[in-house]
């Protein structure tokens, strides 16, 4: 019978104590969105289904979720082929250029959000994308292109460029080459940043509190609104809906990039 050694038990318990960490919200706020009570309550009294049929009923968290679906499908329409251009530039080329280049496309990932929120609005103030759709869309692109190029740039590193080589020796240019022959091997590492991209986009909070309003506000930021002004078990019940959406894009991006390598 093999002995686990005690450094292996304590690994075991340790990295059981953080994944419980990491999903007792979900846990907890799961329940609650099924609650018949008026406020948040847990344990819930009894379960029900009210607050998801308010949600799905009500004009004014439906025309969040359209300008939340909208914005995330076009921040991947965007994103996507710009991060896969950036990303193979930047695989291609021996230039110190794109070093610098490369760390200026992850600076969204290095820079503390409310930093890079506050300078997106007085960006938008003085060209006027403040509280409307195309500003959203942009710094959701801003936001969401890291994850591209990173991916990208992943599958390129498994990828044989000669084989492009091969095939632009054959009478092929550049571009077609790259359809032919390189995209259709790291199309895995592409679909996984654009769904990156996509959650991005839907989770995204602090740059949406700052830059949008009006008719174009997405779930994030009514979700926020609504607990500010009134606390119902709504904000559970999209919540959760939001999460199990994450979880299975995010299980989706796992198993592309796992087909991939």
């Amino acid at each position: 019978m093999t002995r686990i050694s005690p450094p292996r038990i304590a690994l075991y318990v340790i990295s059981t104590l953080v994944l419980v960490y990491l999903i007792l919200p979900v846990l907890i706020i799961a329940p609650i969105s099924f609650s018949s009570a008026r406020f948040l309550t847990f344990p819930p009294p009894s379960f029900s289904l009210r607050w998801y049929q308010q949600y799905f009923a009500n004009p004014a968290w439906m025309q969040a979720t359209r300008v939340t679906l909208t914005v995330a499908l076009l921040t991947v329409v965007i994103a996507t082929p710009c991060g896969v251009a950036a990303a193979y530039a930047i695989s291609q080329s021996k230039l110190r250029v794109m070093r610098v280049i490369h760390m200026t496309l992850l600076l969204p990932l290095v820079v503390p959000i409310i930093i890079t929120a506050v300078g997106i609005f007085f960006v938008y103030a003085k060209v006027g994308l403040v509280a409307t759709l195309p500003g959203l869309v942009l710094a959701n692109v801003m936001l969401g292109l890291p994850y591209v190029v990173i991916s990208v740039l992943a599958g390129l590193q498994s990828f044989d460029p000669a084989q492009e080589m091969v095939a632009r020796s054959l009478g092929m240019n550049r571009l077609r080459s790259f359809f032919a022959v390189t995209l259709p091997q790291i199309k895995s590492s592409v679909v996984a940043g654009g769904i990156f991209a996509f959650i991005s986009a839907m989770d995204e909070t602090i740059v949406a509190l700052f830059i949008s309003g009006g008719q174009y506000q997405p779930l994030t930021k009514r979700m926020f609104t609504a607990l500010r002004d009134e606390i119902d078990p709504t904000i559970a019940a999209i919540s959760t809906l939001m999460t199990a959406a994450s979880f299975m894009l995010l299980l989706l991006a796992s198993t592309r990039q796992k087909r991939s390598g």
